[in-house]
């Protein structure tokens, strides 16, 4: 059972999740595997002291990488999308882009 910091590993960076943010109010996190949306929700309210209307979850299956005549696979991940009540300031997470 993940705490609050241990819920969110890290906002995702990306066209998409940047084009989301901005019109839809939404925020994208890699959190981890075993978080439930409850505690996603809980842990953004903590961390950014906003209001979340919704979450939403992904899990992607990790793909399997080479390095010669070795083959792994990369671990699996879990996305959330984090939907903010209407009026809340969007935290900023991004800066320099």
């Amino acid at each position: 059972m993940p705490t609050t910091y241990t819920a969110i590993r890290r906002p995702v960076i990306t066209e998409k999740a940047l084009g989301v943010k901005e019109t839809e109010g939404t925020l994208v996190f890699e959190v981890a595997r075993e978080a439930t949306k409850n505690e996603v929700k809980q842990a953004v309210e903590t961390l950014f002291k906003v209001k979340v209307a919704a979450v939403r979850t992904a899990t992607f299956a990790g793909k399997e990488r080479r390095r010669g005549k070795y083959a792994g696979f990369r671990p699996d991940w879990k996305k959330a999308y984090v939907k903010l009540k209407a009026g809340e300031k969007l935290p900023e997470y991004v800066s320099n882009l």
